[in-house]
């Protein structure tokens, strides 16, 4: 009876050269440099997340931001047991 495993496959060239890891990784940095570019492409045509979006901490308008928002509307903590 003859085996049923195919054959393996020859290849139709001679041996490669090895090339190194080198153009895959310049192919990889160059995949990556585009993908950083686009999106930070779409981002600027995006414009901010929301209206008067600004870097840095600044309070809300009408607020004075002093506090924090740590006000416990008058809780005294050392009554508290």
């Amino acid at each position: 009876m003859k085996d049923a495993r195919p054959e393996p496959a020859t290849p139709d060239r001679p041996d490669a050269s090895p090339r190194g890891p080198l153009p895959g990784l310049a192919g990889f940095l160059m995949l990556l440099a585009a993908l950083l570019a686009a999106s930070y492409a779409v981002g600027t045509l995006a414009g901010p997340v929301a209206p008067g979006l600004h870097p840095g901490y600044s309070a809300p308008a009408g607020t004075s931001g002093g506090d924090g928002g740590m006000d416990m509307g008058g809780m005294d903590m050392e009554e508290s047991r």
